[in-house]
């Protein structure tokens, strides 16, 4: 399995250092790509997917330790090796705080850096090939998603990740909303979202849901987006929508997503779209096919006011006299009978007294 390494470091030499040191590493199958700006890295980031990243904190532009949150919120799986010279006390607690997969002082100790390396792509040699193996399946594994969530959160500066499932419920989440009394109302509109996502993906014949959306200002800016027909991310916080960032937060989300399904696929929670039934041949010839009017049709299906009239007039007078009766009495008076014994003409009704004479 190859591994991309990206080395990070405004001087030459220690660029130089750290890939002939790399370089010794014969059998680990490594690709290592050099940078000498944070700018440099996120473009090289943006190229390839970056399984570790050794970066000095202190560079031109950005920190270290702010380029170790941009990469990582968009490969949320790599490890990170932070380099520094300084000795300031809060610059050491920011790295610590970082969450670094590891930390080296300047001059480097070769073999420690090596040994990191090894930990951090997983594969140290032991001695013992039942934990060689228990290991190597250790590292296979999707990180968890309270990690993921939990890492995402911090590299984007977010106030809140949710993970939701079809039904409404939160499966994993990570820090929480500025005022929670709405939390239940905004997670069923977003299932209502993510249900009409479902259905334009279905309509428009997608092999794999693929949107977002997105809504900022107010309180914070909101992203949604689905990862399956079963579940979708959600995250919150202050500026993530704007015209700055946006683009790099909707990277970084979708970038997410595909780790958070890994994870999802590993415990055999996956959905499938199924396509919309569009050949008509297909549809059963017992399946009633419902008629479509247009609509002057449904206004020419309604009753006239004649009609109703009619049925009023009908309604009010009391007929004593069965059916047979009725039709021979009117037969003697007005010396005929209708063809179809259950329709009357306007006509033959006002001659019966079912309707009022004209003018009246």
């Amino acid at each position: 399995m190859e591994h991309n390494i990206l080395l990070v470091d405004d001087q030459r030499e220690v660029l130089r250092l750290l890939h002939s040191s790399l370089d010794t590493l014969k059998d680990a199958n490594l690709k290592v790509f050099e940078s000498q700006s944070g700018e440099e890295a996120l473009l090289e980031s943006s190229r390839r997917k970056i399984d570790l990243l050794v970066t000095d904190y202190k560079l031109p532009g950005m920190s270290g330790v702010e380029l170790m949150h941009k990469i990582r919120a968009r490969h949320p799986e790599a490890k990170v090796i932070l380099i520094s010279g300084l000795s300031e006390r809060k610059a050491r607690q920011e790295m610590i705080n970082a969450g670094a997969f590891a930390i080296f002082d300047k001059p480097l100790s070769v073999a420690d850096f090596l040994d990191a390396v090894e930990r951090g792509l997983g594969f140290v040699e032991t001695i013992f090939a039942s934990e060689l193996k228990s290991e190597e399946i250790k590292e296979e594994r999707p990180l968890k998603f309270s990690d993921l969530l939990t890492n995402f959160r911090q590299d984007i500066n977010a106030d809140v990740v949710f993970l939701i499932n079809q039904s409404g419920f939160i499966q994993a989440r990570t820090g929480k909303l500025r005022d929670d009394s709405v939390e239940a109302s905004l997670i069923s509109v977003l299932v209502s979202i993510h249900n009409a996502s479902l259905k334009v993906a279905k309509y428009s014949n997608q092999k794999t849901l693929s949107s977002h959306h997105i809504f900022s200002g107010g309180d914070y800016d909101l992203l949604f987006i689905p990862i399956n027909p079963l579940y979708a991310l959600m995250v919150a916080g202050a500026g993530l929508a704007s015209e700055e960032r946006v683009l790099e937060t909707v990277g970084n989300m979708l970038a997410l997503r595909v780790e958070v399904e890994k994870s999802l696929k590993s415990i055999g929670a996956t959905g499938e779209l199924r396509a919309a039934t569009t050949n008509h041949a297909a549809v059963s010839a017992a399946t009633p096919v419902p008629t479509i009017r247009r609509p002057e049709a449904a206004l020419e299906a309604l009753p006239s006011l004649e009609m109703i009239e009619l049925l009023k007039g009908a309604a009010d007078k009391k007929i004593d006299v069965n059916a047979d009766d009725f039709w021979n009495q009117a037969v003697e008076k007005h010396g005929s009978k209708p063809v179809n014994s259950e329709v009357i003409s306007l006509e033959e009704a006002r001659k019966l007294g079912l309707l009022p004479d004209d003018g009246k």
